[in-house]
């Protein structure tokens, strides 16, 4: 299966553009739009991370987060404990790395005869994950290179998306000492609840989510709004 990961939204043309390649050069491969409202390459990487490990092996990301399309940046496969990642060398498949117990990296160097210089998921993304997808690597002659990885980290302190009812997943993943200590975001002290009615109507509080992140919510309220939280904003559990 092919899923892709990216920041088009659901309206508009990119979408569906993308997916008319993937579907004409995998006929007969499943197509799962995964995430379509990603954040910033960075952020979107701990998101990307998380969600991959729902996935069999031999699933196909495509990843299109890519602010420098027509830039200097590499095109890169990443091929992370036996499930493929394509997309823009800008941090968003670091994180997938460094989580991964074994990895490879190479360079995408093929050109399509076309080649928009500001849709690459269309004409460079998705043609190539559709050749992984079954299992074509023709284009796949040169290893990329690459440094910093190891100290890449596999967590991240801090808010890294907003889901559709304003909770704020974080880059951290759960661990067992994080239950029943509190949270701590711009002054605000969030305190742990199992689940959602645990909590008074009205009140904040954080949780495990189903991707194994740690999350900050309200029961039956926005946690966005109420807390005036952003992208990025800094997260510290109390000793």
């Amino acid at each position: 299966m092919i899923l892709t990961f990216t920041d088009f939204g659901a309206a508009g043309p990119y979408l569906g553009q993308m997916e008319a390649v993937l579907r004409l050069n995998a006929p007969g491969v499943d197509v799962i739009h995964l995430v379509s409202d990603a954040p910033a390459p960075t952020p979107a990487g701990y998101l990307l991370a998380a969600l991959c490990r729902q996935f069999p092996v031999d699933s196909v990301f495509l990843c299109v987060v890519d602010p420098g399309v027509g830039g200097s940046r590499d095109a890169l496969v990443l091929e992370a404990d036996g499930r493929w990642y394509v997309g823009p060398d800008n941090g968003l498949l670091n994180t997938a790395a460094a989580q991964a117990g074994n990895k490879r990296w190479l360079r995408i160097d093929w050109r399509p005869e076309r080649l928009s210089t500001s849709f690459h998921g269309r004409d460079l993304f998705a043609p190539i994950a559709a050749c992984i997808a079954r299992r074509d690597f023709g284009w796949a002659h040169q290893t990329a290179v690459r440094s910093g990885i190891e100290s890449w980290p596999t967590d991240r302190a801090s808010i890294v998306y907003f889901d559709h009812y304003g909770n704020a997943m974080t880059g951290l993943r759960w661990r067992p000492e994080f239950a029943g200590r509190a949270l701590f975001v711009n002054d605000h002290h969030i305190p742990h609840a199992e689940v959602f009615c645990a909590a008074r109507e009205g009140d904040a509080f954080w949780y495990r989510n189903s991707l194994d992140l740690v999350e900050i919510a309200i029961n039956l309220g926005r946690a966005d709004h109420a807390l005036d939280l952003e992208l990025g904003d800094s997260v510290l559990f109390e000793p």
